[in-house]
């Protein structure tokens, strides 16, 4: 008889992360007993005629923004479970591997081959850094990779009517913010002391290895990669959920005032609307059409500003960068994202050409 091997791929299991036991712990459970004492509270005050309005407008935006985020979130995670099961290491030493700077440059143009908004890009960042991919290319990535892609294009083209020049300059100034971004945050961190301690144990030498190079049935690696995306969809789902909360309170509280006589300031209409590009967690394939009902109010390098800075940072990704970084390089982005944004958006303004 001739001998078989059998190939065997035991059930995916979850790495351990510092920060869901965290969550279990005594401090997470008092953060979701506020959570939903505040939820159960704003469900009493609906009842009442005088909060019943700003309440259903807090429903209202925090529904749309889950509903707005979770299929590309769905589709994030199913794309990393798919590149966690199926992309051998080797692809990625071959595309990457070649040096730092022309890893951080192919980086930051992959969105316009594999299309993610900002909130899917979290998850398949994750798994990336799993198989391997450089700390400085997948920050870049992840910058980049919710602005440079052929759908943002055309949704920004729709909503300026098809004004060519703005759509160039979103994907161009956010090319080049991702890569500055990239390289800078390359030469201060590395995975080792960049990426949370699952993460650090997950790259280069994880336990769930491509199946498709241990010649595993199709079937079980298809349900290896459900398991890895179920599990990334419920580690970053956490963040959407807080951070949609919080933006539908702050959109229900914002008045439409506060934009009078900016035209003239460019200086603090920049500022504003990058402000509200952070808290209002905008998708990236629908933040133009906001962006637009600006146009005849606040200068362009305004509308651009609010364009690159919400999809690279914002209260829900601010959340959700903390299932892949630590504190000391989310505080870097922090601060440098929306400082390099704020600086290009002036010279756009002062120094720029006519784009609109």
């Amino acid at each position: 008889m001739k001998n078989s091997t059998k190939i065997e791929i035991p059930l995916y299991r979850p790495p351990e992360s510092p920060l869901l036991l965290h969550l279990v712990g005594p401090i997470g459970f008092a953060l979701q007993t506020i959570f939903l004492v505040f939820a159960l509270l704003l469900f009493l005050l609906g009842k009442s005629p005088a909060w019943q309005g700003l309440v259903n407008n807090i429903s209202i935006n925090f529904v749309a923004i889950i509903i707005e985020a979770l299929p590309f979130m769905l589709l994030g995670t199913l794309a990393g479970g798919i590149i966690e099961v199926f992309v051998p290491m080797a692809w990625v030493d071959r595309f990457f591997g070649r040096g730092k700077i022309r890893a951080v440059l192919l980086a930051g143009g992959m969105g316009l081959f594999f299309p993610t908004c900002e909130c899917a890009i979290v998850p398949v960042v994750r798994r990336l850094l799993g198989k391997g991919v450089p700390f400085a290319a997948a920050v870049t990535f992840l910058l980049a990779g919710p602005i440079v892609n052929i759908i943002v294009a055309w949704s920004t083209a729709t909503a300026y009517t098809y004004t060519w020049s703005v759509v160039s300059l979103r994907l161009l100034f956010g090319y080049i913010v991702a890569v500055f971004i990239g390289l800078l945050l390359g030469s201060l961190f590395t995975s080792q002391n960049g990426l949370i301690s699952s993460l650090q144990r997950d790259c280069r030498h994880s336990s769930c290895a491509p199946e498709a190079e241990t010649g595993a049935k199709w079937y079980l690696q298809i349900r290896h990669a459900i398991g890895h995306a179920a599990h990334d969809f419920f580690e970053v789902g956490r963040y959407l959920v807080i951070g949609a909360l919080i933006a539908a309170l702050l959109r229900a509280s914002v008045p439409m005032s506060i934009f009078a006589g900016l035209m003239e300031k460019p200086v603090a209409a920049i500022a504003l609307l990058m402000l509200m590009a952070v808290l209002l967690n905008l998708c990236s394939e629908a933040d133009a059409f906001i962006a637009a009902s600006f146009r005849w109010v606040l200068p362009a390098s305004a509308q651009m500003g609010f364009m690159v800075l919400g999809p690279m940072f914002d209260l829900k990704l601010l959340l959700m960068y903390f299932s892949i970084f630590k504190n000391r390089v989310i505080a870097a982005l922090a601060l440098f994202v929306p400082l390099t944004v704020f600086l290009l958006m002036l010279a756009l303004h002062f120094f720029g050409p006519e784009f609109m």
